[in-house]
């Protein structure tokens, strides 16, 4: 049996002891946005089962990084694997095992409340819209007063998931972002300042007035930032909810081979999707001499660790993803 599993047996009879001795231990590195909820999983993981899981949120970019060198139990990214890091990593899986979405956050004294778009967003990072006050966002937010007040975009500076999401999105709905920035983990931004991880973007807005980011839904809840409502492809204006990230989920109908997928900009079928919306992925070597333990976590964050999810705002797996998900675990 897997270690976790004779630390169970170890706890039902009481022995403490014998359940630390046995206990394994797993190392893992990656995506800012999954480590809030990882650090439920992780607890209740240790709790349960007696093994400890270390995890490094050193982004999306270092943690793919790691897990092709081999230097941790397992990635985690909110970017699926590029075809050059797929061979790099050498018979690495991803798995999808939550699902969230990435904000846009802003920090305008006395205003909570801001409608934007996608090719208005597009225009503040491409440096074309530079004031709060343009008549491109004016035009959205009738009836509010908007300050003559210089708008600074901030971006990660590290390899991100929030960026692969937040440029895919851009690339989608920009020709011009498209041709000119791109999308991947990390770009180059034609304006604004740069922050470490969501802590170092958030931190940025938190104490910019003016400033307007992209960060994961859950720092923005938890450091009650405003964030913008983006209009989605039925016209709606939608905030990253739990309601409105589900949505978006439910354009996925096959998953394929890969697990790759993208759910940004959904089609007007889904009315109330937030158009940001991401899955995040485990990314785990197939035959590492780890294989049964991490197997075992990821089956744990897969079900009962999906229970944290709600109140940092990562929405259920979809039935078709779990199952693909599953499909994935076992052929590690």
């Amino acid at each position: 049996m897997l270690a976790a599993a004779a630390a169970i047996a170890c706890l039902a009879t009481g022995l403490t002891a014998s359940s630390a001795a046995a206990a394994g231990s797993l190392t893992g590195a990656g995506s800012t946005l999954i480590a809030p909820l990882e650090a439920y999983w992780g607890q209740e993981f240790q709790h349960l089962y007696g093994d400890t899981v270390t995890y490094a949120a050193v982004g999306s970019g270092a943690g793919i990084a790691q897990i092709s060198a081999r230097t941790v139990d397992f990635g985690a990214s909110d970017a699926p694997l590029t075809s050059a890091q797929a061979a790099a990593c050498n018979q690495c899986v991803q798995i999808p095992w939550a699902l969230s979405a990435t904000g846009v956050a802003f920090h305008l004294e006395g205003i909570r409340k801001l409608n934007l778009t996608g090719p208005v967003v597009a225009e503040i990072f491409l440096g074309k819209i530079t004031s709060w006050n343009a008549p491109a966002i004016a035009k959205l937010n009738k009836g509010t007063s908007l300050p003559n007040l210089k708008i600074t975009p901030v971006f990660r500076s590290d390899g991100s998931g929030d960026t692969y999401a937040f440029t895919d999105y851009l690339s989608r709905i920009s020709s011009t972002w498209r041709s000119q920035v791109g999308n991947a983990t990390a770009v180059t931004f034609p304006t604004g300042v740069g922050g470490k991880g969501n802590a170092g973007v958030t931190a940025v807005v938190s104490s910019t007035n003016g400033a307007v980011g992209y960060i994961s839904a859950s720092y923005i809840i938890a450091h009650q930032l405003g964030a913008a409502a983006i209009q989605n492809a039925a016209g709606f204006f939608e905030y990253p909810n739990l309601n409105n990230i589900e949505n978006a989920a439910q354009s996925v109908k096959s998953v394929p081979a890969s697990n790759e997928m993208h759910i940004v900009d959904p089609s007007k079928k889904y009315r109330i999707a937030y158009p940001i919306s991401t899955f995040t992925y485990a990314i785990v070597p197939k035959g590492a001499p780890q294989k049964q333990l991490v197997a075992s976590f990821i089956n744990y964050a897969l079900t009962a660790g999906q229970k944290f999810g709600a109140a940092l705002d990562f929405a259920p797996i979809p039935k078709v993803v779990l199952k693909a998900s599953e499909k994935s675990v076992k052929s590690l």
